[in-house]
């Protein structure tokens, strides 16, 4: 009898630890359940949700933008930029939607793109980069691929590794009788729209117009991936592959990339330098919407496949002032003191004379007529 009553003594004890620890959680959660909630009822009016910026566009840029936002924050903790890496289209496509606070992108934005987004969107270089061919061939180290090559292989044209065209600049180098396995973008991409404008300008006559942008139809050629780092672990992944992707991701990932002969008739590997120096000749004449054009830039040390990442910002800014001032204000230290951080991971800083004119562009920006910056 006794022992009965110590049992519902022992099990009423334990109940009551439960509860309490029950208890005890749900006190502990409910505060930061509803500080959620309420930093995000209160986006839309004042400044209590003001230091939270919304990002989304090119993977080129990412690895770049990721260090960039992660100093920024250190050294201005009230603000905190959520950028996603989902391709320009997608950023593009969110910006018109109004999901996002800014996009950026590595084509610049057509017409008809500008319209639906509802008015004018400024171009904002952020930065500068090349387009790496990284390959995967067990043993070559220093291929050498001209513009027709490119073409070729992207065509369907050329189908082994050892096909006389490929061999004809690399003599002396064992190429195997194997099979090439193209990888390209799955999604709309600014890195393609890169890409493929290059081939256009380098061989016309191979690649057409009607071949370029950020999304095109491929002549059932190679296998699609999704962003730069979809490309890259294809690549990676695949024996005898072959693809283009941004210059950080080849260096971050230990990849090999080809040499690729430029206007000059040298082959030259991308790098930082190879891709300053192709910047430089395109610089001399920036125009005045800042849509510069990089690729296949005169030069025997530039590399030929160059291009820009564009911050995209609409004039007419549909947020509290509050938010636009931190926005604005970030992605001018982005295009100013947070150049430093480009070379280390193989973008070439914006000259200053471009920094300068990307803070005038920042400056036209307005939120209810009433210029945001100073």
């Amino acid at each position: 009898m006794k022992l009965k009553k110590l049992g519902v003594l022992l099990f009423a004890l334990v109940m009551m630890f439960s509860l309490a620890a029950c208890g005890s959680s749900g006190q502990s959660l409910k505060p930061e359940g509803n500080k959620e909630a309420a930093a995000g009822g209160e986006q839309s009016s004042g400044d209590g949700n003001a230091g939270l910026l919304n990002g989304a566009g090119s993977s080129f840029v990412n690895p770049l933008f990721s260090k960039m936002f992660s100093e920024y924050s250190k050294e201005h903790s009230d603000v905190k930029v959520n950028y996603q890496a989902i391709g320009s289209g997608g950023g593009i496509k969110q910006l018109t939607a109004k999901t996002v606070d800014f996009a950026a992108s590595d084509a610049p934005m057509k017409e008809d793109e500008i319209k639906a987004a509802g008015g004018n969107v400024l171009h904002i270089p952020v930065t500068l980069g090349g387009v790496a061919i990284a390959y995967n061939l067990e043993g070559v180290k220093d291929l050498k691929l001209t513009p027709e090559n490119l073409a070729d292989i992207y065509n369907g044209k050329i189908k082994k590794w050892n096909d006389p065209k490929i061999m004809e600049n690399n003599k002396g180098v064992k190429l195997p009788n194997a099979d090439i396995f193209p990888v390209h973008r799955s999604d709309g991409s600014g890195t393609t729209h890169i890409f493929t404008t290059y081939l256009n300008k380098a061989v016309p006559d191979m690649w057409s117009k009607e071949q370029t942008g950020k999304s095109i139809k491929w002549a059932n050629v190679g296998t699609g991936a999704k962003g730069n780092e979809g490309v890259a672990g294809q690549i990676q992944n695949t024996p005898g592959s072959i693809g283009y992707i941004e210059l950080a991701y080849v260096i971050q990932n230990n990849m090999t990339a080809a040499q690729i002969k430029n206007k000059e008739g040298q082959f030259v590997a991308p790098s930082l330098e190879s891709v300053t120096a192709a910047a430089k000749g395109a610089l001399t004449n920036i125009p005045e919407d800042l849509k510069v054009e990089l690729n296949n830039q005169p030069g025997k040390d530039s590399y030929p496949i160059v291009g820009t990442t564009w911050a995209l910002v609409p004039e007419d800014l549909k947020m509290d002032k509050a938010k636009a001032e931190k926005m604005l204000t970030m992605l001018k230290w982005v295009v100013t003191d947070g150049q430093k951080f480009a070379s280390d991971l193989q973008y070439a800083p914006l000259p200053k004379e471009l920094q300068d004119k990307c803070v005038e562009q920042l400056k036209k920006v307005k939120v209810d007529g009433q210029p945001v910056l100073k």
